[in-house]
């Protein structure tokens, strides 16, 4: 079994006794489970020479307070190359995500990485599907204020992806959006653990309902799924884009896991971004 899935599984056991100790502690197990935030980079310490720290403050609805986060910044060598917001997953922050941003941008984009709330160096606090949703948001609106006018696309990996798609639901000025190693909502990803068969769905408070809002998105999308993948099971990124509208495409990397698939399909990744996107391939570097 994955060691993520090791260490997820048996708490859904406890799921349902946590239920006894009220509602409010049910929901922040769940964020810690689903979220596992950190001020760690996991996975070691990565190379981020040449990227831009970025500062991007806000006043949140969700907490009623002015907020932080921080991100990193690595644009492409062309002054007018598209704009990628990059959404990261759970544990893994900006600095962890490293390899996987410079692997972006060597693709032609100019890329912004950011922090939710409760990660790295932004805002202290538990992180929620809200405020993930709304630190996206935030992000989003920095870029646009960066380069007005210029092509912006989303890109999330994991639980990232869920966000991503949420977000490319609600606003109507990207030009796509990628997702990679995603699924469709939480509850189909309970079901497919070894404890998965227990009653938990009703209590799932932090749903990413994915699969509910991908038909909403208004732009070409790219759905990303390692072949090895076994956290996350290709089997729901292939449900996922079945649901979405058309235009759309769906990438399965042989062999990729939930961790090397953007590094190993890396080639396809181009050959995608040019049939969907119309990103001409003669401007996007070479690996």
């Amino acid at each position: 079994m994955h060691p993520r899935r090791r260490w997820i599984a048996p708490s859904l056991a406890a799921l349902a006794l946590a239920v006894s100790a009220g509602c409010a502690t049910l929901d922040a197990k769940q964020r810690e489970w689903i979220f596992q935030p950190s001020d760690r980079a996991w996975g070691g310490i990565q190379d981020t020479e040449g990227m831009e720290d970025v500062w991007i403050a806000f006043d949140s609805a969700t907490t009623g307070k002015p907020e932080q986060l921080h991100g990193l910044w690595l644009p492409a060598a062309r002054a007018d190359a598209p704009l990628l917001l990059y959404l990261h997953g759970a544990r893994w922050n900006v600095s962890g995500s490293a390899p996987r941003i410079r692997r972006m941008q060597r693709l032609g984009f100019s890329v912004l990485a950011v922090d939710y709330r409760g990660f790295g160096r932004s805002s202290a606090g538990l992180p929620s599907e809200a405020t993930a949703l709304e630190d996206a948001q935030a992000a989003w609106d920095w870029l646009a204020r960066q380069a007005p006018g210029r092509e912006r696309y989303i890109f999330g990996h994991s639980l990232g992806g869920a966000i991503a798609i949420d977000l490319a639901a609600r606003v109507q000025d990207e030009s796509g959006t990628i997702v990679e190693g995603t699924f469709t909502n939480i509850p189909e990803v309970v079901s497919t653990f070894k404890w998965g068969w227990l009653p938990v769905s009703p209590l799932i408070t932090q749903r990413f309902e994915s699969a509910r809002k991908v038909a909403g998105i208004g732009s070409p999308l790219l759905v990303v799924h390692g072949s090895e993948d076994r956290l996350i099971p290709p089997a729901l990124g292939r449900r996922l884009y079945d649901a979405a509208a058309e235009p759309k495409r769906f990438v399965l990397v042989d062999g990729g896991t939930h961790h090397n698939t953007n590094d190993r399909g890396h080639a396809q990744y181009r050959e995608a971004l040019s049939a969907l996107f119309g990103l001409p391939l003669g401007t996007m570097a070479l690996r």
